[in-house]
């Protein structure tokens, strides 16, 4: 792909949010990192989920991560990238739907391991439900029961966020496990695509840089391609049959860091000195790589996630405090060949709880989009309810065209309340996490109104255990009537028991 020139970024202006303040600006500047440092940060990032995990669990506090919804899958790329689901339209005034009473419908073990492995990825077509396990993929019936095994090379390294309509996912796995020479497995240089419907491998390929393969840090589907983007650059293939449609170039001044994927595809691009880049967010043709339309990152800020390709919508961290990497989230207009900012929204530095990852271009959760919405959720506080003490949230939707706040839904005292996806009617669907005695509920907003309808209620028998998925470190899959919870990673066994460990649970009705 051709280097591309830099230039002057466009003025932000302030957006009022309604009930909320102001944005703050961009500061002139952020500090940078080097390849090395990005390696250091996510081994931080390994160690602060587990201990997170640990602290969380022990502590009683439930939590669970947004996911996605596979019938709402976008055209030709699979659904929208970190489970946003589909972008789907205003939505509203349709009936409440009657609550289901929900039951533990099917769970899995957490493994037992003698080291920590990611196990992190969860997968859901109309016909199977997939879950990573160590060094290997499990695909279930929709509500349970094993169908197919699938063993790895080696450790997964990253799994698609998407699943394409016919029930591909793409995966970043290990060359080789752990041995005498390699204690931690081989580098992630293996692209493996594989049918969760039938577990069937449907093709794997490497991409050569002279002599050796090159390194990946995540993959990514769009528009009916592969993407895999790291620190030497991006390589990309045909969803179909492992085709290459492209691959780093040495010399090359701009490398592309990651891919976001959904309906359409979008490269983050470091052109540059690493540690001061300039920072391009291009929509790509996704046979060709050619450029569609490119935007220009403010300067100082080197480290991009796109939230969502569809409508365009990158998450940045220009001075937030909080550890969620993102401090604004940048609405923009991809319709010419200048990308132009449309709206800046603020998470005003720990207000709102999205996360997003350090470094990776994908994997932003606890939030959901809608062709005209952004879906986030507040910290907690103190409800103010004499009737219902405890702490509450709420989740408040954003206008993309203007940043303002367009209402909010209110959770319920005593626990969180998650952005989990979009349906396909537009309605946002949020999880409300359970506390110590009561399971947790999915509910529906009402996008005009805010009002929540409860779609499903778990049982109050599972609380315990469905509390130990927490967000930021599993995920979680909102699927025709069915709650998909994962686990991230497997560890060795704690000499302090808190309790049954599951590395998959699934709540439905039937």
């Amino acid at each position: 792909m051709p280097t591309q020139a830099f230039g002057a970024a466009p003025p932000h202006a302030q957006q009022q949010f309604g009930m909320y303040p102001p944005t703050a600006q961009f500061p002139s500047g952020a500090p940078g990192g080097a390849p090395d440092g990005k390696a250091r940060q996510r081994m931080m990032i390994i160690i602060a989920a587990v201990v997170a995990l640990v602290l969380v669990a022990g502590a009683g506090f439930f939590f669970l991560t947004k996911g996605g919804d596979k019938d709402e899958e976008a055209k030709n790329g699979g659904s929208n990238s970190q489970g946003t689901g589909k972008q789907g339209g205003a939505g509203g005034g349709n009936a409440a739907p009657k609550t289901v009473d929900g039951k533990l419908l099917f769970s899995v073990d957490s493994p037992k391991v003698d080291d920590l492995i990611t196990v992190k990825g969860m997968w859901v077509s109309d016909k199977a439900f997939a879950k990573a396990d160590v060094y290997k993929i499990n695909g279930y019936g929709l509500s349970g029961g094993q169908k197919w095994e699938y063993p790895l090379d080696g450790e997964l390294c990253w799994g698609s966020k998407q699943t394409s309509p016919d029930g591909k996912i793409a995966l970043l796995v290990k060359d080789g496990k752990p041995s005498s020479e390699h204690k931690y497995g081989g580098p992630c240089t293996q692209v493996v695509v594989l049918d969760i419907n039938t577990g069937k491998k449907v093709w794997q390929q490497t991409v050569k840089d002279g002599d050796h393969d090159v390194i990946f840090d995540e993959v990514t589907i769009g528009g009916g391609t592969v993407a895999a983007g790291g620190i030497r650059g991006g390589a990309a293939w045909t969803l179909a049959d492992g085709k290459e449609l492209w691959k780093p170039k040495s010399g090359d001044n701009c490398r592309d860091d990651g891919y976001g994927g959904g309906g359409k595809l979008v490269a983050v691009r470091r052109c540059g000195d690493y540690s001061k880049p300039q920072m391009l967010v291009q929509t790509l043709n996704p046979q060709s790589g050619a450029i569609q339309s490119e935007y220009k990152v403010p300067a100082g800020l080197n480290y991009v996630h796109v939230a969502s390709t569809d409508p365009l919508i990158i998450a940045v961290d220009a001075g937030d405090s909080t550890g969620s990497a993102a401090s604004d989230f940048l609405v923009i207009d991809n319709s010419g060949k200048e990308g132009k900012l449309r709206s800046k929204i603020s998470t005003q530095n720990g207000k709102f709880t999205p996360k997003c990852p350090a470094t990776d271009v994908e994997g932003c959760q606890k939030l959901a989009v809608t062709k005209d919405t952004l879906y986030l959720p507040t910290e907690d506080h103190q409800s103010g309810n004499a009737q219902q003490p405890g702490r509450v949230n709420e989740i408040v939707g954003f206008d993309l065209a203007t940043g303002q706040s367009k209402g909010k839904a209110d959770g319920a005292p005593g626990s969180t309340l998650v952005p989990l996806g979009v349906d396909k009617d537009g309605y946002p669907i949020g999880y409300q996490e359970p506390t110590y005695r009561k399971g947790g509920s999915v509910v529906r907003i009402d996008p005009k109104s805010f009002k929540t309808d409860v779609l499903l209620r778990n049982p109050d028998s599972s609380a315990e255990t469905e509390g130990r998925l927490s967000p930021g470190i599993h995920q979680g899959l909102w699927s025709q009537g069915r709650l998909y919870l994962g686990g991230s990673y497997a560890n060795k066994p704690s000499s302090y028991s808190l309790g049954k460990e599951y590395l998959t649970m699934i709540f439905g009705g039937s």
